[in-house]
Parts: C-alpha cells; sequence; structure tokens
C-alpha cells in the first residue's frame, strides 16, 4: 500500500525506547463482594427509573446503592458472575459496574439491538437485531455479533435471514430461539454452538471459526443442550420414515465430535431434556403415544455422565398417564422433584439417585398428595425448596425441607409473576411485575418461609438478583466450615443481636418522639384554655365551669309497670 511507503519513509534514524505510561489501576469490579454484612445485591426497574440496592434483611429493609432515570431503552441484564450490569438502547448494548457506583465500562455499537447474551465466563457479549425488509415477500435480515467484553472488539458477526436461525428449539422472544448460540459449559468460553438444519455448528473462540472448519452432520436434529461444565453435547433427533427408524438421544464429546452414548426410543411425541448444574447427571423426559397413538404418557430416561460407560435407567411414575407440569433437579445434589397429575390439585413427588444400599438406582423419597403448586423454585444450595402456585393458584408459597422431607412454612403473595432466590440461597423474592395493573412490587421471604418486608412500586417491570462467583474455596474448606459453622456463628449472632437492639433503640426513639409531640400538643391547648377561663366565667355569669368538685349527685329511683297483659296470661296458664 502507498500508505505504508509514507509509513517507513517517516521511520526516524536513531532509535529511541518507549514511553512507559505510568501504571493507572483499573475499577474494582468486584468490591461488592467484600461488603462487612454479606449482603446480596438486587436491580429492579419501575417506571422510567432504574436502582441497584443492598437485600439488609436485619434493618428489614432495602439501601439503596445507585439509582438512575432512563438508565436503559428497554430491559437491563446482570453478568453470569455478576461482574457487569448491562444495559441496552438503540445505539447498542453498554456495560457498567465499578467500586464506586456504576461506571461506564464499555459501549457495544449494534443498532436497534433487540437481545443480549453473555458467555458463562464473562468473555464474550452476543447482540441480536432484527430489521424488517424492504420487500414484504423477503424475510426479516438478522445481524449477531460476538463482542469481545473487555475490548469492545466485534469478534464475528452473523448476517442471514430470520429462517437461517429458527430452526428447530422453541420459538421465544422476538420469534426466536434464544439464545441462538448456546455457550459450552464451564467458564473457560471455548465453544458456542447452534441448530441448522440437519447440522450442529460448532465454533471455538481461539479463531471464531467452525470446529474442523465443518459442521457436526446429524439428520434430522431439532434440539441440542451443553452439559453446564464439560463439553459434551446432548443432542435430541426425532422419529423418522414413519417410525422405521426410531427416535434417540445422543451424547457428543468436543472437540473429537465423538459420541459417547445413545440411546434409541419408540413412538416418542416429544422430547426435552434436563441437565443437573453439576453435569453429573441428564434428565430427558419422553412423552411417547399409546398403542393407538390417541393419547401420551411420559417415563424418563436418567444418563449419569459421570459413570463408567454412562449408565441409563428409565423412570416412569406410578401412574404413568399423569401429565408432567414441571420437571427440576437439586443444584450441587443429587435429588429431583417433579410436579405431576391432571387434577386441578397436582401431586409433588421427590426422587434420588443415591441411596445407602445401592448407589446406582433412582428411588423416591416421598410423593406430597394435593398441592396447589405449578413450579418448582430450588435453592442454589439445594435442601430447600419452594413449591409454587403460580397464575391460576394466585401466588400460594410452600418452603419445603427435603432432607427432613415436612414443610417448613407456608404463604402467600397474591398474583405473583416472578419468583428468584438470591445467589446463596439465604433469601427469596417474589414479585408481581406490570403484567398485572395492580399489586405491583416484590417481597423479601427468608429462606424458611418467614416474610421479612414489602416494597410497592407502580409500573414495576424487573426484579433480578446481583449473581455471585463461584467460591474460592475447596470443597474440603467448605466442609470444614459447615462442622464448624458454631463456632463461626457466634460472631454473627452477635452482630444480628446488635442490629436487633439498634432497631429497638430506633423504635424507642420514634415512640418518645411521638410522646413528646403529643405532650407539646396537649400542652398547646392546655394554655390556650387557661388564657380563656375569664372569658368563660364572663360567659356564665361568674360561674366557674372548670372546678369538677362543685356538683351534686343525686339517687334516683325509677319503678317499672310490668306488662299486665303478660301476668294475666302467666296467672292463666298457672291456673290450667
Amino acid at each position: 500500500m502507498l500508505d505504508d511507503f509514507e509509513k517507513y519513509m517517516k521511520v526516524p534514524d536513531t532509535w529511541t525506547p518507549a514511553e512507559i505510561k505510568p501504571y493507572a489501576p483499573g475499577e474494582n469490579l468486584l468490591k461488592w463482594l467484600t461488603d462487612e454484612k454479606a449482603r446480596d445485591q438486587f436491580v429492579i426497574r419501575a417506571g422510567t427509573l432504574t436502582e441497584v440496592y443492598w437485600n439488609d434483611a436485619r434493618k428489614l429493609a432495602p439501601e439503596l446503592v445507585f439509582q438512575k432515570q432512563y438508565w436503559t431503552d428497554s430491559f437491563i441484564q446482570w453478568s453470569p458472575l455478576g461482574t457487569y450490569l448491562a444495559t441496552v438502547h438503540r445505539q447498542g448494548s453498554q456495560v457498567w459496574g465499578g467500586e464506586n457506583g456504576f461506571e461506564r465500562l464499555m459501549r457495544f455499537a449494534h443498532p436497534m439491538v433487540k437481545l443480549i447474551d453473555f458467555s458463562p465466563g464473562e468473555r464474550f457479549l452476543v447482540t441480536y437485531s432484527s430489521h424488517e425488509p424492504s420487500n414484504p415477500r423477503d424475510t426479516h435480515r438478522v445481524v449477531l455479533n460476538v463482542f469481545d467484553v473487555r475490548t469492545g472488539k466485534v469478534m464475528r458477526d452473523f448476517k442471514g435471514s430470520a429462517d437461517e436461525f429458527t430452526t428447530g428449539g422453541n420459538i421465544g422472544v422476538s420469534g426466536v430461539s434464544w439464545p441462538i448460540f448456546r455457550w459450552g459449559g464451564g467458564k473457560d468460553d471455548k465453544y458456542f454452538a447452534r441448530l441448522g438444519k440437519n447440522v450442529i455448528s460448532v465454533y471455538e473462540t481461539n479463531t471464531f471459526s467452525l470446529l474442523d472448519k465443518k459442521s457436526l452432520k446429524v439428520e434430522n436434529v431439532v434440539d441440542f443442550s451443553w452439559s453446564p461444565t464439560d463439553p459434551i453435547i446432548s443432542l435430541f433427533v426425532p422419529e423418522m420414515g414413519g417410525g422405521n427408524q426410531p427416535a434417540r438421544v445422543s451424547l457428543v464429546q468436543i472437540p473429537g465430535k465423538e459420541e459417547l452414548r445413545q440411546k434409541n426410543l419408540f413412538s416418542v411425541s416429544d422430547c426435552k431434556m434436563y441437565w443437573q448444574n453439576n453435569g453429573e447427571y441428564l434428565a430427558v423426559q419422553v412423552d411417547r403415544y399409546t398403542k393407538t397413538k390417541k393419547s401420551t404418557y411420559t417415563g424418563f430416561e436418567l444418563f449419569r455422565i459421570k459413570e463408567r460407560d454412562i449408565p441409563i435407567e428409565v423412570l416412569e411414575l406410578e401412574n404413568k398417564n399423569d401429565k408432567i407440569i414441571a420437571f427440576a433437579w437439586e443444584p450441587k445434589g443429587h435429588r429431583f422433584a417433579i410436579i405431576h397429575g391432571d387434577g386441578p390439585r397436582p401431586d409433588v413427588s421427590f426422587y434420588t439417585m443415591r441411596t445407602s444400599n445401592n448407589t446406582s438406582r433412582v428411588t423416591k423419597l416421598t410423593t406430597l398428595k394435593a398441592k396447589q403448586a405449578n413450579a418448582l423454585f430450588w435453592s442454589p444450595a439445594g435442601r430447600f425448596i419452594v413449591l409454587a402456585g403460580l397464575k391460576g393458584f394466585n401466588g400460594q408459597l410452600e418452603f419445603y425441607n427435603v432432607d427432613e422431607l415436612e414443610t417448613m412454612a407456608t404463604g402467600e403473595h397474591f398474583m405473583a409473576t416472578d419468583i428468584m432466590w438470591d445467589p446463596t440461597g439465604r433469601y427469596l423474592a417474589t414479585a408481581v411485575t406490570s403484567v398485572h395493573e395492580m399489586e405491583n412490587g416484590f417481597q423479601i421471604w427468608s429462606f424458611n418461609g418467614k416474610h421479612l418486608y414489602k416494597v410497592s412500586k407502580d409500573h414495576f417491570y424487573q426484579f433480578i438478583w446481583r449473581p455471585r462467583p463461584p467460591s474460592l474455596l475447596t470443597p474440603e474448606k467448605e466442609e470444614e466450615i459447615s462442622k464448624n459453622l458454631k463456632k463461626y456463628s457466634k460472631k454473627y449472632e452477635q452482630e444480628d443481636q446488635d442490629a436487633f437492639n439498634q432497631l429497638s433503640e430506633q423504635e424507642r426513639k420514634r415512640r418518645t418522639q411521638l410522646q413528646e409531640e403529643w405532650d407539646s400538643w396537649v400542652a398547646k391547648w392546655r394554655q390556650i384554655h387557661e388564657e380563656e377561663r375569664a372569658y368563660r366565667r364572663e360567659l356564665r355569669d361568674g360561674e366557674a365551669s372548670d372546678e369538677e368538685e362543685e356538683y351534686e349527685a343525686k339517687e334516683v329511683e325509677v319503678e317499672e309497670v310490668v306488662d299486665v297483659t303478660e301476668e294475666v296470661l302467666a296467672f292463666d296458664l298457672d291456673q290450667e
């Protein structure tokens, strides 16, 4: 290039060392994790305001951290480890964070962006927009950008018609199956993939090109999902050839693309895949046709991913015709819960993948009959679960201890639309968003079902807890802490007592202030009363109306005449 000639002609003959700029420390993006009270943050969006709060359960009230008017044009979103808060605008997206409040850290230009998605390790941000075509016969044009979060550089863009990006999966937000690109498990952000026609395209982030320069060919594939922790893809292929070729679920290892396990399934109408968050188990919910093909029944194929040769178990409910309403794995655990039944009050069953006698056998723990529940919310720490009745059940809540198999408490948040555990599993938030015109706001509960406080907000749109990064402690250290919890808890019990005393002191001061206001009001009117004494005496011709001692007490006897008719009748009856 001619510009290069000019550039190299200007190189000076004498060498000078590069100027080293002084080190300027960047923003501490993890400062919020050092809160002395170990509180969690959450962000809410109501009306035109976006606000970040501390959840201060000791004070039974949230504490404002930051607020901004018109901070976003559509929605807000935390990054998966809680480092960044993303806002969405007409010109693109922005991320915010830092030590003192929320500073803008980076802009990502993408006109008319509609959706965003972070990679699990927060290294990359995917943005999506869809543009209406000038010719009505043409399909929507879709643009996807993959940004480096720290530099703001576009690492790869994808463009095409909407049809190319809506293959398979459930059509969700904005008419697309979101996220279009699904990230491989773990925090290293090595792979991401998308579903195409008869292919799964896996990309590596080192080069942002197709793995081995070609897609994984799978005839008729309709859905896939990544293990949350390992580079393993589970995929589903429905029946083909009128039932001659059975449906199948396969586990494929990346980057080698080798098939680890496969299970053929017959008479399948639908299939859903649920990974346990540690990647130890995969549950495949299979809806099958009966022999008459007029109805369906449901069973589960349970894969033990970490065991040799990945053994599979089949689980069918006692009444296999029961409709499955919800399924959820216990985080960091080996249990799962199912809501099932056809009536207005379904049953909730709990199962475990481990037993003391036979470690490789799924076993039922218990079934709770006739519950007002249609959604399951496990605590992130496991052990506790909320059985929630949303929509038709008007916000019924049951806090259940799965270790003890007992209900700890029940509650209700009328018309609740959203339920979210905080990342530590200590508190639960229930919210009524602007889907309903009334009762907008949120409530905070303790893990065992105690109602702590309520905040009402008009035009309430979003409530999101700030995620926490994984603990830096080893599992052995965590176990040691849980064993010696009493030793550590003394300090916090004292802090709780101090906080309680502080609240008591605040209440005492408030009551003292009310008493003083009352005494002041009484004294004021007493003074006015005294000042008007002479005037009142004048009006009463010298009589003092205030002297309470000067009064006469008279006893008056009243004779009551009894109804004559009644007496006669009573006499006649006695005679008879």
